[in-house]
């Protein structure tokens, strides 16, 4: 049984196939199926199951590339196979292998790599308060990022405000050099990080002296009530009870809160309740907001970071 795929140019087809073959050779052996071109066509010989793996991969990279995305990074190929190798027929049927949400500053697209994450996105667009749950590397923060500075741009809502609390990890802020701005500035540097890689950095020094975008700790966040905005709450196994209810009860009108964490990660002292998980607990039930777990099946690092994360699940459990 074979599948025909039509290139529209030569040069698709050698984009496709990267330098010495590199690409087409790893989706013939991750996804077990041989990949032959004829003329201007592809062909695609193997099983059912694997072929249709094959065809929804090769269709997806170059629908990508004729709307503009003309890259597949290594990884990203990576990604993508492990995905469609782990994924089941039904999730298959029910959801593309990823939508784009927005792109960087240098036009790369940006969207969801697994099913968790398309789960996370669409959770994001249905709901107004999300909570991202999972461990390093699953774009729990990115994503958000995305959402919001796509948000942004729609004039869905008319401010981002980021912020996650700084938590002393055995220094004490006080000893830190600078004034305070410099002080909390390393603990924020990861949503600086994500937005920078989204918007042109003039751009951003614009928004952030108008009040567009807004990077503070936590703590500034008490007494305020947020009215159009995107919020995210990053780093979130470090709030405490009280910290959790102060940041949900800021939600104002047509505004939407995004809250990510990763329960295993916590820097909170043994005595301190964490406001994520007593949240989980209490929040459950309540129509209007989404809790999204995320696995090591969503991690979009080096492959070691996803079998680390399995290992020590496993050891958890």
């Amino acid at each position: 049984m074979d599948k025909i795929i039509k290139f529209e140019s030569q040069e698709e087809a050698q984009w496709l196939f990267g330098a010495h073959d590199s690409n087409t050779k790893r989706i013939e052996k991750e996804l077990k199926v041989k990949l032959t071109l004829r003329g201007g066509h592809l062909k695609i010989s193997g099983t059912a199951g694997n072929i249709k793996k094959a065809t929804q991969l090769v269709e997806y990279l170059l629908n990508g590339l004729r709307s503009g995305n003309d890259e597949i990074g290594k990884s990203g190929l990576s990604y993508l196979i492990s995905n469609l190798k782990k994924i089941d027929q039904k999730q298959q049927q029910g959801a593309a292998l990823h939508t784009e949400i927005t792109r960087t500053s240098g036009g790369r697209h940006i969207g969801p790599k697994t099913s968790g994450q398309n789960e996370y996105v669409e959770a994001i667009k249905k709901y107004d308060i999300v909570f991202g749950v999972g461990p390093a590397g699953t774009g729990k923060t990115y994503l958000a990022m995305a959402c919001a500075v796509e948000a942004l741009k729609k004039q869905e809502v008319r401010r981002i405000i980021l912020t996650r609390p700084a938590i002393e990890a055995g220094e004490s802020l006080g000893f830190l050099p600078g004034d305070m701005q410099a002080k909390i500035s390393p603990y924020l540097r990861p949503l600086y990080d994500a937005l920078y890689d989204m918007m042109e950095a003039e751009r951003i020094e614009k928004y952030i002296e108008t009040g567009i975008i807004e990077v503070a700790p936590l703590a500034y966040m008490r007494g305020r009530t947020l009215n159009d905005a995107f919020i995210i709450l990053d780093e979130a196994q470090n709030c405490t009870a009280e910290q959790m209810k102060m940041f949900l009860t800021r939600l104002g009108f047509d505004s939407k809160a995004v809250i990510t964490g990763d329960m295993t990660q916590s820097d909170l002292p043994n005595a301190r309740p964490i406001g994520l998980l007593q949240a989980k607990d209490i929040l459950k039930e309540i129509n209007g907001i989404k809790f999204i777990y995320f696995s090591g099946s969503d991690v979009v690092r080096h492959a070691l970071v996803q079998r680390i994360i399995e290992a020590y699940e496993k050891t958890v459990r």
